[in-house]
């Protein structure tokens, strides 16, 4: 039997370390990796030394730099692509993270607990935030219509969960974004996602059979 810390070391992103629950939420995401023989690493894991310093800004940067030195040493990534703090967009910190690893070719996939498109998070975020509807624009050179906040931005990836930007890298590293009302349940089904793509859907099923 193969020892679990040579698996393949996964970056385990998203918005849960702000989360109430973080810990033991990553446990559970950790047994789960073991079960499909992966390594999961946590933003927490390493960072001990962070516990013991005030807040403030070279905390602040120091967090960056080990979360960064995590990614570097891991081999693919699973990222929790939630709304954060209520608005329609995911954690700004994790969409940079996304881009660090896809600058570095390595596999990704993602899961939410939310699977509304980016539209209609964007169109419930101003109904509630700022009893302000979107509103639609034809363009005389345009052939769809589009649509725009109250600050007149365009609302934009239709089709998508959040960002292009965002699901578009996962994507182009091979993964997907799997929807779950679970968080556990979502995380399991881009974990299964992830494996297959590191050891091939053939072998993995065979694993889980063994």
């Amino acid at each position: 039997m193969a020892d679990p810390l040579n698996y393949p070391r996964v970056y385990l992103g998203g918005d849960l370390v702000f989360r109430n629950n973080a810990q033991q939420l990553f446990k559970a995401f950790k047994e789960v990796c073991l079960e499909l023989r992966l390594h999961g690493v946590s933003p927490f894991d390493g960072q001990e030394e962070v516990d013991a310093l005030p807040p403030g800004k070279e905390t602040s940067l120091l967090i960056a730099r080990l979360d960064r030195g995590l990614m570097d040493k891991c081999d693919a990534a699973l990222f929790c692509i939630d709304p954060f703090r209520r608005a329609a967009d995911m954690d700004p910190g994790t969409a940079v993270e996304i881009g660090y690893m896809a600058a570095q070719n390595k596999p990704m996939a993602g899961y939410t607990t939310d699977g509304r498109s980016y539209h209609a998070k964007v169109q419930t975020y101003f109904e509630q935030a700022w009893h302000t509807p979107l509103t639609q624009e034809r363009p005389h050179t345009a052939a769809r219509v589009r649509w725009l906040d109250a600050d007149s931005m365009i609302v934009h990836s239709e089709g998508l969960l959040q960002n292009a930007m965002v699901e578009g890298f996962i994507r182009q590293a091979g993964g997907d974004i799997a929807i779950a009302e679970d968080i556990l349940d979502a995380f399991r089904a881009a974990a299964v996602t992830l494996a297959d793509l590191i050891y091939g859907a053939t072998q993995q099923e065979a694993a889980s059979h063994g």
